[in-house]
């Protein structure tokens, strides 16, 4: 890739200086612009840039700090498409987001992950990568692989338990861990357990979908039923937690927020050798009964500053949904 600026004729107004960027495979480079040019109209809107395709060059138009981000981030996404990956939905916010390439150190447990340009980490899954898209979210994936114990707080949306997810996978189809046990608690909200039709199994079920998709992000449908039918993969209400040793596993409570302080000292003791456990929870979203407290708030309390315990905090700039959901999140959060 070729990187030039030009600064057309002078006319009656200041003139707009250019930034002109060679790709050298058009093949790639129609990977870049994305269907319709999509990709660029999505830089341009979240860098307040015009580009402009002549050929197998881009003009990128606008302030220089735009253009210069702008270049970085196409330079990124290219650099990313010669090395075999895709670009998806998403990719140019993280490149923004993560900024320029910084040189890492492999983690732990052998370098489970592994490091690519752009600063950020991939996750290895059998269906397929994942990369965190924010730098809360990377420092998340960090203590996921060095602490024994980590928390992840924060809104809807900033990927909270879907990272912890294929983390456990990760470290489960690598022989780290044995199993992955995935745990929430079944806390109605604003519906009654007993209204809704079959057994125990299909009551619980609808609280614990979440944990199904993920893992069906990350593990073919045969496999992943396989394991469940193994009880390698377990995932179950929080109040069937009581009584177990869990060792050798990647565990997981989502929600947390909903558990109380009695059951989240449960789950907490429930940690055995080899384990590793995440508990992640959104503290805006409590739906326990009026006057109960909240588990997760009690643990941040009592546990702050306990060696060996990870506490990973996000706010609404970290929302990898839809842009109206880091909207509608701030909104909210203005109005308390």
């Amino acid at each position: 890739m070729a990187i030039g600026a030009l600064t057309p004729p002078q006319t009656d107004t200041a003139p707009q200086r250019e930034v002109l960027i060679e790709f050298p495979d058009n093949r790639l480079l129609i990977d870049l612009c994305g269907e319709h040019d999509r990709n660029l109209a999505e830089i341009e809107r979240l860098l307040s840039v015009q580009i402009v395709r002549r050929g197998n060059l881009l003009a990128i138009l606008g302030e220089e700090a735009g253009q210069a981000e702008a270049a970085r981030v196409l330079q990124a996404l290219y650099d990313r498409l010669e090395s075999g990956r895709a670009i998806e939905a998403g990719d140019m916010q993280r490149e923004i987001r993560m900024g320029p390439a910084t040189e890492d150190a492999g983690l732990g447990d052998g370098d489970q992950l592994e490091m690519f340009k752009g600063g950020t980490f991939e996750i290895k899954t059998r269906k397929k990568p994942v990369e965190p898209r924010t730098q809360a979210q990377k420092s998340y994936v960090q203590s996921l692989f060095e602490y024994e114990l980590a928390f992840g707080i924060g809104p809807a949306g900033t990927g909270k338990t879907y990272l912890a997810v294929a983390v456990g996978v990760s470290m489960f189809i690598s022989g780290l861990v044995d199993r992955i046990i995935l745990a929430r608690p079944a806390v109605e909200a604003g519906e009654k357990l007993g209204y809704l039709p079959g057994d125990m199994k299909e009551k619980v079920d609808p609280y614990m979908q979440p944990l199904y998709d993920a893992l069906n992000d990350f593990l073919p449908g045969k496999q992943l039923a396989k394991l469940m039918e193994e009880k390698r993969i377990e995932i179950a209400p929080l109040a069937f937690m009581r009584g177990r040793t869990l060792s050798n596993a990647f565990i997981v409570l989502d929600e947390a927020q909903n558990a109380t302080t009695m059951q989240m000292k449960m789950f907490l003791t429930r940690l055995g050798e080899g384990s590793r456990m995440v508990i992640t929870g959104d503290r805006s979203q409590v739906d326990l009964p009026r006057g109960v407290p909240s588990g997760l708030a009690d643990a941040e309390r009592l546990l702050g500053k306990v060696p060996g315990i990870s506490f990973n905090y996000f706010t609404a700039d970290d929302v990898v949904r839809h842009p109206l959901v880091a909207a509608i999140i701030k909104a909210y959060e203005a109005d308390v």
